[in-house]
């Protein structure tokens, strides 16, 4: 048992169903709290020096935050086809599983923006986008043969889409190191791709913590298992070696040696008579 399967046992009852609705509401009221309330909304953003200086309530209340950048529309479709699709994974995974698994990037975001201001001394911007993101490519994990349509015509498999994404957060964060680089700021990189390699990092981290891992004697008795079907069961009659001349086995002559033949095409065995005798078989 993995220690995520002892916390689940432990807290599960505590499990809030649905967070990624949550998610979702709480990003379009941060949207309407910046249109009408603007001064109000950027006491709510993440800020490192300001967590520093006291205000702790930002390592939370920057997931009211909207994506800086994009049509509002996009978004908003995005964030609307996020709500069936984290239905899927809440099922697939569990609803405990669900809050450690965006809890996890929160924290990890929250980590990964203090570090990032740590050694380079520039605000951080942190939202929930990749957040929410990661969670189509953790389904695509879980399903990887499941059918998708882009803009609701295009079919594609999950596990494709799953490549797409890869690829291109990959080019984003390459992106932002290369104009750091060019204008002689190297430290842009950090804080731009920062909320992308936390995201991702907390993928790896829930499946690779989330992974069963067997004690010795539990792996012991699975490779007893699984050679029960390499081996017959003593007594049930099925022979493993037969002379493909003679056909006699191991049961009828068990004085016999059996050998396979390294030139005739394909898995043909002899008995110790005919290993030497017998006309090749070729293709």
């Amino acid at each position: 048992m993995n220690w995520m399967r002892k916390l689940e046992k432990k807290w599960g009852r505590y499990a809030v169903p649905n967070m990624p609705r949550y998610l979702v509401i709480a990003i379009a009221a941060g949207y309407l709290l910046r249109l009408i309330l603007p001064v109000v909304s950027g006491y709510l953003e993440f800020s490192a020096a300001g967590i520093l200086h006291g205000q702790i309530w930002r390592l939370v209340t920057w997931v009211f935050s909207m994506p800086p950048a994009g049509n509002v529309f996009l978004v908003a479709l995005f964030l609307v086809c996020l709500i069936p699709m984290g239905q899927t994974l809440e099922a697939f995974i569990g609803t405990f599983r669900m809050n450690v698994y965006i809890i996890g990037g929160i924290l990890l975001s929250d980590i990964g923006g203090l570090l990032v201001y740590a050694f380079t001394r520039l605000p951080v911007y942190l939202s929930t986008y990749y957040i929410l993101l990661s969670m189509f490519m953790a389904l695509a994990v879980c399903i990887p043969d499941a059918e998708v349509r882009i803009w609701f015509v295009l079919p594609i498999r999950m596990k494709w889409m799953l490549l797409i994404y890869v690829v291109d957060l990959a080019y984003e964060v390459y992106s932002y190191f290369r104009i750091g680089f060019l204008n002689g700021f190297w430290a842009i990189g950090f804080v731009y791709s920062t909320e992308i390699v936390f995201a991702v990092l907390n993928l790896v981290l829930f499946f690779v913590c989330s992974k069963p891992h067997l004690s010795r004697r539990q792996k012991q008795r699975r490779r007893e298992f699984q050679a029960q079907f390499h081996e017959p069961r003593p007594g049930s009659g099925i022979a493993r070696h037969k002379c493909a001349v003679c056909g006699r086995t191991e049961l009828d002559h068990p004085e016999l040696n059996f050998r396979y033949c390294s030139k005739c095409a394909g898995n043909y065995e002899y008995c110790e008579d005919h290993i030497y005798s017998h006309q090749h078989i070729l293709r």
